[in-house]
C-alpha cells in the first residue's frame, strides 16, 4: 500500500534581502514518519520548519499539507504545531493551563480538556507537576511541557526545532527514546530539526542532510551513514578516514589503488577507469588495530604509532599516525575476545580493514 504524503515541498526557495537561504527544495514527508532535518547551523533547517508552519512564506515554490496547498494560509489554520528551541511558556499560568491553552481557544469541553491535558502530561512524565508554574521547573522540564502543549492539540504534523538542546546528556538520551515512542503512539508525522548526527541516526525513520540551503542526501539512518552521497555528508555524519588516491588498474568489476604505499583491490561499483582520482572512505569502526604480539603476517597491514587514546566506556578511540604521516581515527569495541583494549601513547601497532566496508567516491563529489 502506498504511503500517504502528509507534507510536500515542491521547488521551494527562500530569499532574505537578496540572499538565498533555501534553494529549490523538493521534499515529501509521509504520514506517521519521523523525519529529521540534519545539518550545521545556518543550513536552512529551521527555515523549512517556519515555511511549513506558516511563520514564513516561500519566495518560490509550493507547500502542501494533507493534500492542500497552504501558501498564504495562516499558521493557526494549517493543523501543524511547533515545539520551539525556546520554551515560550506562559509564566503566569500553571503547567496544566499552559498545556490546556490551545484546547480552551478551540472551545473544548472542560472534562475533555482535563482528560487530554493529563494524558499529554503523562506522556512526557510530568503529570505530578501539573499545577506548578514554569519558573518552578528545570529547563528540561519546561521543554517537556512545550512538547505536551503541542501534542495535546492532535496536530497532523509536529514540528520540533532542536527541542532537546536544553537537556543534560542523560535526560537528553532518555527523551530521545521517549519522543520516538511518543511519535509511534500518536501515529503522526514528526519533523525534527537537529545538528546532532547521533540524535538524528538514533531517532529517525529518514534523515535529510542539508548544507547551505540545499538537500545533500535523503535516506534511512543506515543509508546516509554507510553510503554517503558525497564528502560533505560523510564528514558531517560521524568521523571518517579519507584516502585520496588514483585508480591504477581495473579488471572486470574491480579496481586497484595504492593506499599509503600498499595496493588494495575493491569492487568497482561506479565504473571508474584507470587514472580516475577517487576518495576511499573508511569509518573509524572499520579499522582494525593490532599490537605486535597479535600478528605474525603483516603483509596486508600498515604500520603506525598510537598518538592518542580516548576511553569511552564501551569503546576506545585511537588516533594513529601511519609511517607515511597520515593520521587515522580508529574505534575499538570491548568484547569477549578482547576485553582490555589497553593501548599506550607511542605504542607501535598495525592496522588493516576488511575489503567491502569502504565507500568510494569520485574526487570533487
Amino acid at each position: 500500500m502506498q504511503e500517504k504524503v502528509i507534507v510536500e515541498l515542491h521547488g521551494v526557495s527562500k530569499n532574505y534581502h537578496n540572499q538565498t537561504v533555501l534553494q529549490n527544495i523538493d521534499l515529501t514527508v509521509n504520514d506517521g514518519e519521523f523525519l529529521t532535518l540534519l545539518g550545521p547551523s545556518g543550513c536552512g533547517k529551521t527555515t523549512i520548519l517556519r515555511l511549513i508552519s506558516g511563520f514564513e512564506e516561500p519566495s518560490r515554490g509550493s507547500i502542501s499539507i494533507n493534500g492542500q496547498k497552504v501558501n498564504g494560509v495562516a499558521p493557526h489554520l494549517r493543523h501543524v504545531h511547533t515545539v520551539f528551541q525556546s520554551y515560550a511558556l506562559f509564566p503566569h499560568m500553571s503547567v496544566f493551563e499552559n498545556v490546556a491553552f490551545g484546547l480552551r481557544c478551540q472551545g473544548a469541553h472542560k472534562s475533555e480538556i482535563s482528560d487530554r491535558v493529563m494524558a499529554a502530561l503523562k506522556m512526557v512524565k510530568l503529570e505530578q507537576f501539573a499545577f506548578r508554574k514554569p519558573v518552578q521547573l528545570s529547563g528540561g522540564q519546561q521543554q517537556r511541557v512545550a512538547i505536551a502543549r503541542a501534542v495535546v492539540n492532535r496536530p497532523l504534523v509536529l514540528l520540533l526545532d532542536e527541542p532537546l538542546s536544553a537537556l543534560d546528556y542523560r535526560l537528553r538520551k532518555t527523551m530521545q527514546l521517549e519522543l520516538k515512542q511518543l511519535q509511534r503512539q500518536l501515529g503522526i508525522a514528526f519533523i525534527f530539526v537537529t545538528h546532532d548526527q547521533e540524535e538524528a541516526l538514533s531517532m529517525s525513520d529518514r534523515v535529510v542532510v542539508m548544507e547551505e540551503g540545499t538537500i545533500q542526501q535523503m535516506g534511512s539512518p543506515r543509508e546516509v551513514y554507510e553510503e554517503p552521497s558525497n564528502l560533505n555528508v560523510a564528514k558531517f555524519i560521524g568521523e571518517v578516514n579519507i584516502f585520496s588516491v588514483t585508480v591504477l588498474a581495473t579488471e572486470g568489476k574491480t579496481l586497484t589503488v595504492n593506499i599509503e604505499g600498499s595496493e588494495h583491490t575493491y569492487t568497482n561499483k561506479r565504473d571508474f577507469v584507470v587514472g580516475d582520482e577517487v576518495n576511499i572512505l573508511l569509518r573509524p569502526e572499520d579499522i582494525r588495530v593490532y599490537d605486535n604480539t597479535e600478528v605474525t603476517d603483516t603483509q596486508d597491514m600498515l604500520p603506525g604509532i598510537v598518538e592518542e587514546v580516548i576511553y569511552k566506556g564501551s569503546t576506545v578511540d585511537l588516533m594513529i599516525r601511519l609511517s607515511t604521516g597520515k593520521l587515522l581515527h580508529a574505534t575499538e569495541f570491548f568484547n569477549e575476545d578482547d576485553d582490555s583494549l589497553v593501548y599506550t601513547i607511542g605504542e607501535r601497532i598495525w592496522v588493516q580493514w576488511v575489503p567491502g566496508w569502504e565507500v568510494i567516491l569520485p574526487e570533487g563529489v
